[in-house]
């Protein structure tokens, strides 16, 4: 399948804030897994590269945080790229393959968040060779496992003569629509990624209770995306603070004010490489001061944490 078979992916995330980079490497009939997981972890931190660099019209504009993501062989690859970049942030795969080497053994490396669709009726990857063993072994902390009940392999895509000729050879059929089947990812995937690379806790919730409305899905977690104890406030409430930058962009130091005091917090600044360059710990106030140091110019993410929950999340510039 060519990348282009995905413009569903792109119409639904690109609107939403989001970059999205598809190789278009190893599509003859013998791909290499690996260096097709090489090229998806290469991407990464080419896009990265293109926020730092200020003649790109991506400066200043492209997030510390990603996510690698694949459908079939490109989802297999997709566990394989995590281990060639440590600055991803997420796994998301649909209908995903087990690739040579195998992804299954990659799995038991990878402790990144990570959200496994299935199609229920995939006769091309069945759930129970494929994505099942795959989604078992993840050393993941936080991961879930969504199998579509009638879903097919190829309905997560666009239309392709290739994908949808070799489904017809094998049974069971999808018995759902392509058009719902691809409804129910996006409402599960969007709120999904921006739970973990947007750090939008409403987010989580309403991934939370989709999956628990939703009639046409079954699923496993290891863990819940709802935020909870945050000091003595809600989830909703701490999630919901304020903040009060200034001055941004800055050169030697910035000012946060928040709307209320902090409780027990500390705070973790990242370059736009996704490396952590500063951490402050026990906050107990409603102002902090970040000082640049001997910080280059650039731009910087800075998250806020209470009760090692994230409530916050600014993105900073230094300027000289």
């Amino acid at each position: 399948m060519s990348w282009d078979a995905y413009n569903v992916f792109w119409n639904a995330l690109v609107p939403q804030g989001y970059i999205l980079i598809f190789p278009t490497t190893e599509t003859g009939f013998s791909p290499s897994h690996s260096n097709f997981g090489q090229d998806i972890a290469f991407l990464v931190g080419a896009m990265k590269a293109e926020g730092r660099d200020s003649s790109s019209p991506f400066f200043a504009a492209v997030a510390p945080t990603s996510a690698v993501m694949g459908h079939s062989m490109g989802g297999g690859a997709a566990f394989l790229a995590v281990q060639y970049d440590s600055s991803i942030t997420a796994l998301a795969t649909v209908a995903a393959a087990v690739t040579n080497p195998s992804s299954t053994l990659a799995a038991v490396d990878i402790n990144i968040p990570a959200l496994v669709f299935a199609g229920g009726n995939d006769c091309v990857t069945p759930p129970s060779q494929h994505q099942i063993p795959m989604y078992d072994s993840l050393a993941s902390a936080c991961k879930s496992f969504v199998s579509l009940t009638g879903g097919s392999h190829c309905q997560f895509a666009g239309t392709n003569f290739n994908c949808n000729f070799g489904e017809a050879t094998c049974t069971p059929r999808p018995a759902i629509s392509a058009s719902v089947q691809r409804t129910i990812t996006f409402d599960l995937l969007l709120p999904w990624l921006d739970f973990q690379l947007k750090s939008d806790a409403a987010q989580g919730q309403n991934f939370q209770d989709y999956l628990a409305a939703e009639t046409g899905v079954s699923f496993e977690q290891n863990c819940s995306l709802i935020a909870t104890n945050i000091g003595e406030n809600s989830a909703q409430n701490s999630a919901n603070i304020s903040v009060s930058t200034s001055p941004n962009p800055f050169q030697s130091q910035v000012n946060l004010q928040f709307s209320r005091p902090l409780v027990e917090a500390s705070a973790r600044l990242f370059n736009s490489s996704g490396q952590a360059v500063m951490q402050l710990h026990q906050l107990n106030q409603s102002q902090i001061t970040i000082e640049r140091g001997q910080l280059p110019a650039g731009l910087y993410f800075l998250q806020i944490l209470e009760a090692e929950q994230l409530i916050s999340s600014q993105k900073l510039i230094i300027i000289d």
